[in-house]
């Protein structure tokens, strides 16, 4: 279908159009003409910025007429129709041949190429060329102010002057008052197959109705114009056989209907509609006087200040069946909101919705950076969440952005639809950019936003989050793209060493203002927010024991090892300047059992062990949990608060509080606990419940049941029962997180107990393998054995891992590394002969 449009606005990717009838569509980058899109693919296979390319905002501007084509309508996620248009003169232009070419004629052409003494122009006609010569375009290039020259890509209005060798050759004129005067008549021999909107036709009353007129023109064909389109200074004056100007509007493709408008602005070629002040965008009329109601479309109304609006039908009322047709009655007076302007139908687009009236936001400009505002749940992307605000402003989440830590599965959390909470990281109107935090702490935090260099005056404290962290220190970002660095030595009252292995991206942080220059974008923060001088006396530095800071279940700290206990390490929340004492219980060490003794024996006092997670806080007695699992599935809200959250069928990650003969109890985050009975403990079967799981151990279970009477919760921890779906997932991400802590570990055995015994544990690794020197056969078959690579260690293999071998003392033999166990510096392997050729 051929249109008429008028540009809304200009992007960097796309022309918005604005059609008639209130409608908008799209033109992408790609459907500009031919010339402009192998430039774009040069551009692309280059590599680089070609210097004759022009941005689309170089060439185009809001107001600008255009003849269109639809190439596509969509249906977008939410229901919306998606118009894609072309203005590509080959598509526009197709009907059009060489032999049909005459002078006078009003075609859409684009600049292909700069010449000596003028412009090749594409006008979309095979085997024709079209020259614009250089007088001709003067007029034209100084009234549009976009430079001394036309720019490849950019549409023109063009007059043919001359027509030569049957329509191969062809001059043109942009000439404002040429374009300006012309007029499609019958000598120009236009037929329905050829013919283009934006042509200005002499038109003849044939029928006069309320929805709007009938005419003829070029002698044969008939077309309508809508009471949109009427001259509203005439509206009611018109008359059969009355002749007047008209401007084509569209052309059906298939029914051949022909829309024109009678609007004044659209009667001389190369003009603009008029357009609406910007302070009128969005403003309530206390009282609209309907002037026209048309039942199947909506109604037409007077503003306060004399122009006319237009409501859809689906806007008159809240709902179908609360709409009232009595209340629209010529010289009825309602109470409406300005929500667009159709540059098309010069005229304001109304909302009567109480709700739409009464929206804190309408159009991005209503949006301000460090506003908290509630969307829903549009689309789940590999960058991102969109975010749906109102019908007419969508907002993306970054990836980063979808919590306090970063989801490897945000679907799991986020369901289309779902409402959320969000906050204003950025918002660009202009570009229609918004981009938007789920971060709990960005969103709920109570300091000052800090938006501009400007107000990051010394000693102002506030919320960011972390984007680099490096040996120099961490760069912390703000709103609006604000950011700062946080030198090494402003990281804590503590020496950090490597602050990449403390501080992650996307974490957030409380900081405050040490230095500014707003001119050079330069800002200095510091994560030590108290300004007491550091005492010069480490070792009087004691801890208070008073508990200054009560700290949320579910928060994560960062905290300094004072002292080791028998039942696990009294710490130090470097926040508070160590003023705040915890303790970690030895089982909450990590996730895996085995590693829990390894870090504590492996832990000395100094060290600093980054996001800790606070799991209890009774009175002066904080509790701290170093396990990723549990403190993954809180921030990631997997958790119940409560017992009345809890509903069968849940999967809950928590930590085996008591092994009783008859079962195993669970306790998870906020303190719910469960018991899982015996018979569901294990897909084996259990004799002994101690042989499967001890205290401490982080577990998956199930809800199987709840009494809501006695408060009691049954649970599964069958590994079979215990599965999200992706159980390879899941048991790939397991391992990768115990590799990672057997790392640590390895990295801290390094500094502790002798030398040569710490390289040894260091180097060994399951399945590695060894060159060693039998040292002795014990009479129940195992052997020990020595060798230069495990030096100080106990290396030892059992009957069944020598295989078919026979050795005696002083043989050498290759052997396969099977387990280390740190603790009792005790090393098992294999002599088999199946495992060695692995």
């Amino acid at each position: 279908m051929l249109l008429l449009g008028c540009i809304k606005e200009v992007s960097d990717y796309e022309l918005v159009i604005s059609l008639p009838n209130g409608l908008s569509g799209f033109v992408p980058v790609t459907q500009i003409s031919d010339a402009y899109s192998k430039m774009l693919s040069k551009q692309v296979a280059q590599g680089e910025l070609l210097e004759d390319l022009n941005t689309l905002s170089d060439m185009y501007s809001p107001g600008t007429l255009v003849r269109c084509i639809v190439t596509s309508v969509e249906k977008s996620a939410d229901g919306r129709r998606s118009i894609k248009l072309s203005i590509n003169p080959k598509k526009v232009n197709k009907g059009l041949n060489a032999s049909a070419l005459t002078s006078g004629m009003l075609l859409s052409g684009f600049v292909s190429s700069v010449e000596d003494h003028g412009y090749l122009i594409d006008i979309g006609v095979s085997g024709t060329h079209a020259f614009l010569p250089h007088q001709k375009a003067q007029n034209y290039i100084k009234a549009v102010k976009r430079g001394p020259d036309l720019k490849i890509g950019q549409n023109l209005n063009c007059v043919i002057v001359e027509v030569k060798n049957e329509g191969r050759v062809v001059r043109l004129s942009v000439d404002r008052s040429e374009v300006a005067a012309s007029l499609a008549t019958e000598r120009q021999n236009w037929t329905l197959s050829n013919l283009l909107p934006g042509l200005v036709v002499k038109a003849q009353v044939q029928k006069v109705a309320p929805l709007g007129i009938k005419v003829s023109f070029l002698s044969s064909f008939t077309g309508i114009v809508d009471f949109m389109h009427m001259d509203p200074e005439k509206s009611m004056n018109y008359s059969p056989d009355q002749v007047m100007k008209a401007c084509i509007l569209s052309i059906h493709p298939t029914s051949k209907v022909v829309r024109l408008t009678l609007r004044q602005s659209f009667l001389h070629p190369g003009g603009s509609p008029n357009q609406l002040s910007n302070d009128r965008m969005g403003a309530v009329v206390e009282d609209s006087t309907v002037k026209a109601f048309y039942k199947q479309f909506g109604a037409v109304f007077e503003l306060d200040d004399g122009t006319l609006a237009f409501a859809r039908l689906k806007h008159l009322s809240k709902t179908r069946k609360s709409f009232k047709p009595g209340a629209f009655k010529t010289g009825c007076k309602h109470k409406c909101r300005i929500i667009d302007y159709s540059l098309m139908d010069e005229m304001c687009i109304v909302s009567l919705k109480y709700q739409i009236i009464e929206a804190r936001f309408l159009q991005y400009q209503d949006i301000h950076t460090g506003d908290v505002v509630q969307g829903k749940v549009f689309a789940l992307k590999p960058i991102g969440m969109q975010v749906k605000v109102t019908d007419g402003i969508k907002g993306l989440v970054p990836s980063m952005h979808l919590a306090d830590v970063i989801l490897k599965q945000p679907e799991k959390k986020y369901n289309i639809g779902d409402e959320v909470r969000c906050r204003v990281l950025e918002c660009n109107p202009a570009g229609k950019k918004l981009i938007l935090t789920l971060k709990k702490s960005l969103v709920q935090s109570k300091l000052p936003v800090l938006f501009n260099y400007e107000d990051a005056k010394p000693g102002l404290i506030t919320h960011g989050f972390v984007v680099c962290a490096r040996e120099f220190g961490c760069i912390v970002k703000f709103y609006n793209d604000v950011k700062g660095l946080v030198p090494k030595n402003e990281l804590s009252s503590e020496p950090i060493s490597c602050p990449d292995k403390v501080f992650h991206e996307g974490q957030v942080v409380k900081v405050m203002v040490l230095k500014c220059e707003p001119h050079q974008e330069r800002l200095l923060l510091s994560f030590r927010l108290s300004s007491k001088p550091a005492p010069e006396d480490k070792k009087e530095c004691t801890p208070k024991k008073k508990q200054e800071v009560k700290y949320q279940i579910g928060e994560v700290v960062d905290v300094k090892v004072l002292k080791k206990k028998d039942n696990g390490l009294e710490v130090s929340v470097l926040e508070d300047e160590g003023n705040v004492i915890a303790s970690i219980p030895t089982v909450h060490l990590s996730d895996f059992v085995a590693n829990c003794k390894l870090l504590w024996h492996c832990l000395q006092e100094g060290d600093v062990l980054p996001r800790v997670m606070c799991l209890s806080d009774k009175g002066e007695h904080i509790i701290l949990s170093r396990k990723s699992a549990v403190i993954s599935a809180v921030q990631e809200e997997q958790v119940v608060r409560n017992f009345s959250e809890i509903q069968p069928g849940m999967l809950l990650t928590g930590y085996v509080r008591n092994v009783m003969p008859f079962g195993v109890f669970v306790e998870f985050p906020f303190g719910v606990t469960g018991l899982a009975p015996k018979v569901s403990m294990s897909d084996k079967f259990v004799t002994d419940t101690k042989d499967h799981f001890v205290v401490g151990q982080t577990v998956i279970a199930k809800v199987m049941s709840i009494d809501e009477e006695k408060q009691r919760v049954l649970l599964n921890l069958k590994v079979s029962e215990c599965s999200s779906g992706d159980s390879a997932a899941e048991s790939f991400a397991l391992l990768n997180q115990y590799f990672k802590e057997v790392k640590e570990i390895r990295n801290l055995l390094r500094r502790t107990g002798e030398p040569s015994r710490a390289q040894g544990l260091c180097e060994l690794v399951p399945g590695k393998e060894l060159q060693l020197v039998v040292q002795d056969v014990k009479e129940d078959g195992s052997a020990l054995f020595s060798g230069s690579c495990v030096t100080g260690l106990t290396v030892t293999a059992t009957r069944y891992h020598l295989g078919d071998k026979n050795i005696v003392p002083g043989d050498k033999t290759k052997a396969l590394v099977l387990h280390v166990d740190a603790l009792t510096s005790k090393v098992y392997v294999s002599l088999r002969e199946e495992l060695l050729k692995r």
